[in-house]
């Protein structure tokens, strides 16, 4: 049985707010890393430690927030241009 096109309209504003949301936290996360990677790394620390170190409670209400922002501004600016 084939899916209602309409509600698979309605979806596709959630899953692209999704997406692009969990991309932007995955940019966040990946410059903590390569950030923590090269401060530790000279003391001795693992990549282990970087990853243990980055993920946080705090961390990841900063990214959610950064993404949701950074989520509201792309649309803002698509919708505009």
């Amino acid at each position: 049985m084939n899916p209602n096109p309409r509600e698979r309209r309605k979806l596709a504003p959630v899953w692209r707010a999704i997406i692009e949301t969990g991309f932007i936290i995955f940019l966040f996360y990946s410059n903590l890393l390569m950030g923590e990677f090269t401060r530790t790394v000279g003391h001795g620390k693992s990549l282990v430690f970087g990853i243990e170190d980055i993920f946080s409670v705090t961390n990841f209400v900063i990214a959610a927030i950064c993404g949701l922002l950074g989520y509201l501004v792309v649309e803002y600016l698509r919708k505009k241009l």
